[in-house]
Parts: C-alpha cells; sequence; structure tokens
C-alpha cells in the first residue's frame, strides 16, 4: 500500500516565527507558565486546540463572498439550516457563535440546582455551563478509558450499567439530558460505538431522558465506527452518521471543529417547545434566529465544511495522521493514549513525569517543557483543568493527567509532525529535569484559560 497523502494541495501560506529556547523560556516566564497567555507569534507549531483553527477549503472561501449578511431571512442561514437538518435529522436548528453558547443556552433552559447530567466524559465548557446553572455534572467512562496506555477500540464509550445504576440513585426525574461526547476529547480523542450509543439510547427511552450529543468531531468518531465495528465496513460515512444522530433527541456542536470553520456552532433538536426556548434565549444573548451571533459568511462556510469533512479520503488521512505521530512516540517509549484519538495526541503526563505529584500539576508541567523546547504549543487535559477541592481546599484530582497535542485540520505536513515527535521524544528523555508547579492565581471557573503559575525550586 502506498503512503496515505494529504488529498489536498497548499495554495496559500502563512510564515512560522522561529524563535530560540532562551527566548522562549523569558516569553513562558511572562506567561505565567500558562500557554495560554503566550502570544501566537512566539508559538513556532501551535496545537493548543482544533477548534477553530483549521485551514478553510477553496470552496468554503468562495462560500464566503455569497454569504449575504441580511439581518433576517438570509437566504446563508437557509443554505444551513437545510444542510443540518439533512446531517442530523433535527428540524429545529437553532445557529450560536460557537459550541458553548449553544451549551449555555441548552443548560439554562434545563438545568438548576438538583440536577444532573451524565456523560461519557464533559468537556471543559459543558461542565462549567452546567454548573454555572448550579447543576452538576457526572462522568461515566467505560472501564477501557481508564487506562491510557492499554489499547482498545472504543475506549470513548460510556459505562452503561453504570449509567442505569446512577438514574436509580440520582432520580431520572433530576436528570434533564443525557450526553455522549463523540468523539470523547477529554478522554483521549477516543470514539464511542455505534453499539454504545444504541444501548445509551435504550437506557434514556427506559427512562425518558432525552439523549443529546456533543457532536464537535462526529465524522471521526464515524470514520472509527467504519473501521472497527462489525457491520460497517460496507456503510459510507453519510449512511453512519444518519444512523449515529437517529438515537438523539438533539445535539450540540461546535463548528470549529469538524465543519472546518474559524467560529460558528448550532444547537439542534426534535422538540419544538424546547426550541422556542432556547430561540427566546438565543435572542437576548445571541442575535435573530437566523443568524445566531455569526456572519452570514460564517454560516456559508459551516454549511459546505460539514459536507467535506465527511469525505473518505479526507477523513482516512486525518485519522492516519494522528496514528502516525502516536506510533513515532509509541516506538520511543513514550507513555501516550492507544490507539491514537481522531483529532489529537495525548501524553500520558502521570507516567511521563512520574516525579511530579498531582498537586504540582505534572501535565501543566509537560505544556511548559514541550514549549520550551520545541516552541510546541499544547494544553494540559487533567487536573489544573477538571481538578476541584474538598471542603479542607485538598485538590480532588481528574481522572486522567494528560497533555493534549490537538492537530488543526488541514494545516500542518508530515515534516512538521516530524518535528513535533523529535521535540517530545527529545523532552521525555530529559524528563528527571522538569519540576513541578504551583498556582498563583486562578479564576473560579474554567481557570485553566487563565491561572498564572509558577515553578516549584527544589
Amino acid at each position: 500500500m502506498h503512503t496515505i497523502i494529504e488529498p489536498f494541495r497548499i495554495k496559500s501560506i502563512e510564515p512560522i516565527y522561529f524563535n530560540t529556547a532562551l527566548e522562549r523560556k523569558s516569553v513562558l516566564e511572562k506567561a505565567f507558565y500558562n500557554p495560554f497567555l503566550i502570544h501566537s507569534n512566539d508559538v513556532i507549531i501551535d496545537l493548543l486546540t482544533d477548534s477553530g483553527t483549521s485551514a478553510m477549503s477553496s470552496n468554503q472561501w468562495a462560500g464566503i463572498m455569497n454569504g449575504d449578511e441580511s439581518y433576517a431571512g438570509s437566504p446563508s442561514f437557509f443554505r444551513f439550516k437545510e444542510t443540518v437538518q439533512g446531517i442530523t435529522g433535527m428540524p429545529f436548528i437553532i445557529p450560536t457563535h460557537q459550541g458553548r453558547a449553544a451549551e449555555r443556552i441548552l443548560f439554562e433552559m434545563i438545568g438548576g440546582p438538583g440536577k444532573f447530567f451524565i456523560s461519557n466524559t464533559l468537556f471543559d465548557t459543558t461542565r462549567a455551563n452546567i454548573e454555572f446553572s448550579g447543576a452538576t455534572g457526572i462522568d461515566l467512562i467505560c472501564e477501557e478509558g481508564k487506562h491510557p496506555s492499554i489499547p482498545a477500540p472504543f475506549k470513548g464509550n460510556m459505562d452503561v450499567k453504570a449509567l442505569t445504576q446512577t438514574i436509580k440513585e440520582k432520580g431520572a426525574e433530576n436528570i434533564p439530558l443525557i450526553i455522549l461526547t463523540i468523539t470523547n476529547n477529554s478522554g483521549g480523542g477516543q470514539p464511542v460505538s455505534m453499539q454504545n450509543i444504541q444501548a445509551v439510547h435504550k437506557v434514556c427511552k427506559q427512562f425518558q431522558i432525552p439523549l443529546f450529543l456533543d457532536a464537535c468531531r462526529f465524522a471521526e468518531n464515524a470514520w472509527f465506527i467504519k473501521m472497527r465495528e462489525e457491520g460497517y465496513a460496507d456503510k459510507t460515512i453519510p449512511e453512519i452518521v444518519h444512523e449515529l444522530f437517529s438515537y438523539a433527541d438533539g445535539c450540540t456542536m461546535s463548528a470549529k471543529k469538524d465543519a472546518f470553520a474559524n467560529i460558528g456552532g448550532f444547537l439542534a433538536m426534535h422538540s419544538e417547545s424546547l426550541a422556542l426556548q432556547c430561540r427566546n434565549l438565543l435572542i437576548i444573548t445571541e442575535g435573530f434566529p437566523t443568524y445566531g451571533g455569526l456572519a452570514g459568511r460564517d454560516l456559508e462556510a459551516i454549511s459546505i465544511g460539514l459536507k467535506e469533512v465527511m469525505e473518505e479520503n479526507y477523513l482516512q488521512y486525518r485519522v492516519r495522521s494522528i496514528e502516525y505521530l502516536t506510533e513515532k512516540l509509541v516506538a520511543a517509549g513514550v507513555p501516550v493514549m492507544r490507539p491514537g484519538g481522531g483529532h489529537a495526541v495525548y501524553l500520558d503526563a502521570k507516567e511521563f513525569l512520574p516525579h511530579i505529584p498531582i498537586d504540582q500539576y505534572p501535565g501543566q508541567a509537560l505544556t511548559c517543557a514541550l514549549y520550551e523546547e520545541g516552541g510546541i504549543r499544547s494544553v494540559e487535559i487533567g487536573s489544573l483543568m477538571f481538578g476541584k477541592y474538598d471542603s479542607g481546599g485538598k485538590l480532588i484530582p481528574a481522572t486522567l493527567e494528560l497533555v493534549r497535542l490537538a492537530i488543526p485540520r488541514r494545516v500542518y505536513t508530515q515534516s512538521h509532525i516530524d518535528y513535533v515527535a523529535e521535540v517530545v521524544i527529545d523532552v521525555f528523555k530529559k524528563r528527571n529535569q522538569i519540576h513541578g508547579l504551583e498556582i498563583l492565581e486562578e479564576a473560579p471557573a474554567l481557570r485553566h484559560f487563565t491561572v498564572k503559575l509558577k515553578p516549584i525550586t527544589v
């Protein structure tokens, strides 16, 4: 079999600015050891997120020129609406400026004190919006998902037995929604099987609880189903996607992921009454229902991107590029989440830096080391992002301590990925020289975005 190549040609470029390790050390100090506070011009390879960082296609740029900026009733909205309806099968489509806006509207409508939202794993903004409403988020990742180094085909699955038990314990009347995140971002970018989606759907029907999907990476998840799940090898990606959404009552999506867009998202559902409530809040906080905080050109770009992302040549290349980096790191003995995820490679910071206690945030220490060594910006997905404090102020750690190397779509070439592997391996060889961090200043919610830290001197 020949090498799987990028299924596109490069038509436009932007320069990368190179700096030295000494300069990066100074940058890191000024940013208080938080990659979110580093200026992007000081980053050589930016793997902080795959959200809004993709390269749009020539068709998307052409669509932008066709964008209609009418305040109400724009034809760009109706093209967007028709595309989303065709993919999800859901009649009520509410555009938002990004995924967290859709989450905020949804959870403000149905959340509140005493309510519980159960998921395979909630991502940071989803959990924050749930908690901001006064409700509680509960993660029920399957057992395989708790062991980064042990390969399994669908480590993003929800523990269905635990789901049933939790519903009985909390009371179905106190659970407005069950949420499946596909792929499971906080769980290592791991996919959810169709069998698991069906099983969760069955439990939801039994207890009359709606099932929503966090569908940011629905196409990547569909590709894994096609490749790994029995009975789907001969199905097309649109067919798998159609079945996937058929088990859901609604979904939220950040179009900044699998739609290749730089901004945008939506809330989709079958319930007309809930959609009416959400639209009313949309008008107050986002904009008129036919633009929802977006320009018409953004709606056009999303509509085109949602179709492009389901092309099999693209998905094959996309997932293979993640596997390629994963394999290079595994061959060098670097502890990573296995198998590779759909959008990112996840380093197991707990195993990478076993000498750093969890309350000194080994994942964040590793992100800083990667930046200082090679100008690579990544993000911690562990106890800095998800940790809580008990009544005595002691850290309650996250289930996993990961560092995510999120690969923007259609942006970096193989030589960039080879460079990333070299830097990670070099840091791994010097891992005993890395020290932990302590927090100087933090926000009460989503602290990882703005937290300030300093190294712990030994």
